[in-house]
């Protein structure tokens, strides 16, 4: 194997490029070096490093970087996180920790909050913040061993070079993300990377459980780790990995179909007008409420329609919200193309044709940022337009499937099927093709 054959302990950011820091330390911790801190404390930056002060007001430490190790049972809760950055469930929430707290300073006077903890610790967070801990127990062993894989990974990574995550051409901008791209810590605590909530999310102990059941086995592929993906809806089908980020094929996350049988490519224009109006029988195509109900966190349940979905917009509004999230101004916006799909049907490349210039955009999540204030749920979806009387567009209809970007795991589909009575080795079978499930440590 590629990475380190001993549990680690790893570094979250819990929060970057903040002005500052409330909190309250439950328990002891050590200041390194220096004392015991507990209670009350707050932070700020002032140019040359942290400065931590007590529930009296007190300055405790100065450093560019303050270090408190929890003593034990002690806990730490960081008050207004900000969690969903920029997707449509976004909001704040008081959050509890366990391990470490790292206060770190950074550019202009702002802060990032960090957390020490064993990994095997934060998957319990993963698993009850990602989907909800009363999920069906064989589901959270799948989940255990994907977002383990993941971050192993990622950790992996972080040591080989980069591919570039943009590319321009004249009248084209194509764009990925590379989630593991953290400077001073491994992970991010939002869902840009895996859900982390510390324990703010465990409601029981199944996820625990799930976690020691499963400690230490990963999926692999070769001898290698699997960059084990995933997201929350299908819409039927799932895709390849190159629609969402290189082009460089990954034989393990390649489109399969979310359902026993096999599902038509949705590759074309009709072809994905069809598929969206007429949803296919799959895993993730449940209305169950209460099925839902124990998968999903409180907050998701409030997403009721990811199978199928629609939003409209006016020209006008529509031209605001590219004109904002791109920075470009089209002019008036006269059309948007689909150039090409992914097997799931979701848009690897689109054109917006404007009054004042025309731009191919991709992929996949880029597609879905401009296009709305937040994120589309995904990027499979067809576009109407609204002809005034003077045959120009007054208006723009998106009727869309799924919740993601498609690629891996379907959470809500490996749910429905462990709820059917599918083992986890079968359910990760099923959606990482050829890849097998090995224990490293």
């Amino acid at each position: 194997m590629s990475v380190d054959t001993r549990e680690p302990v790893i570094t979250v950011g819990i929060a970057d490029m903040q002005p500052g820091v409330t909190g309250r330390l439950n328990g002891n911790f050590l200041i390194e070096g220096t004392s015991l801190l507990s209670g009350p404390f707050h932070a700020s930056a002032d140019g040359t490093g942290i400065l931590l002060f007590d529930e009296g007001n007190h300055p405790v430490a100065h450093s560019p970087s303050v270090r408190l190790v929890a003593q034990e049972g002690s806990t730490f809760r960081i008050s207004d996180v900000t969690i969903g950055i920029r997707f449509h469930w976004e909001r704040k929430e008081d959050q509890v920790f366990q391990g470490n707290l790292v206060l770190t300073a950074r550019d202009a006077g702002n802060i990032a909050i960090i957390n020490e903890i064993p990994l095997e610790n934060y998957l319990v967070s993963v698993i009850s913040s990602e989907m909800s801990g009363t999920a069906p127990h064989e589901f959270l062993r799948v989940h255990s061993i994907i977002s383990r894989s993941w971050l192993l990974a990622a950790l992996d990574r972080k040591n080989t070079a980069k591919t570039p995550a943009k590319m321009t051409e004249t009248d084209e901008l194509i764009r990925w993300y590379n989630r593991e791209d953290h400077d001073i810590f491994d992970v991010c605590a939002d869902d840009h990377c895996q859900r982390y909530q510390g324990i703010t999310k465990i409601i029981s102990n199944m996820a625990a459980d799930a976690v020691e059941r499963t400690r230490g086995h990963v999926l692999t592929y070769g001898d290698k780790v699997c960059d084990a993906r995933y997201f929350k809806a299908c819409g039927g089908i799932t895709e390849n990995y190159e629609t969402a980020w290189e082009e460089t094929p990954v034989p393990y996350l390649v489109s399969v179909s979310d359902s026993q049988g096999a599902l038509a490519p949705v590759t074309s224009e009709d072809k994905a007008a069809d598929w969206i109006s007429d949803p296919p029988d799959a895993y993730c195509n449940t209305k169950d409420e209460k099925l839902l109900a124990e998968i999903l966190p409180g907050f998701d349940r409030e997403t009721t329609q990811f199978f199928r979905w629609k939003v409209e917009y006016s020209k006008g509004q529509l031209e605001n919200v590219i004109r904002e999230k791109s920075g470009i101004d089209f002019g008036t916006l006269k059309d948007l193309t689909p150039l090409e799909r992914g097997p799931s049907g979701r848009i690897k490349r689109l054109r917006i044709v404007g009054s004042k210039q025309s731009i191919v955009i991709g992929k996949e999540l880029e597609i879905r940022r401009w296009l709305s204030p937040t994120h589309l749920y995904s990027s499979a979806f067809v576009v109407s337009v609204k002809k005034g009387p003077d045959g120009q567009p007054e208006g723009f209809i998106f009727n869309g499937a799924g919740w993601g970007h498609g690629v891996g795991l379907c959470q809500i589909g490996a749910a429905v099927m462990a709820k059917k009575g599918f083992t986890a080795e079968e359910i990760l079978g099923h959606y990482f093709t050829g890849a097998e499930i090995k224990k490293i440590y």
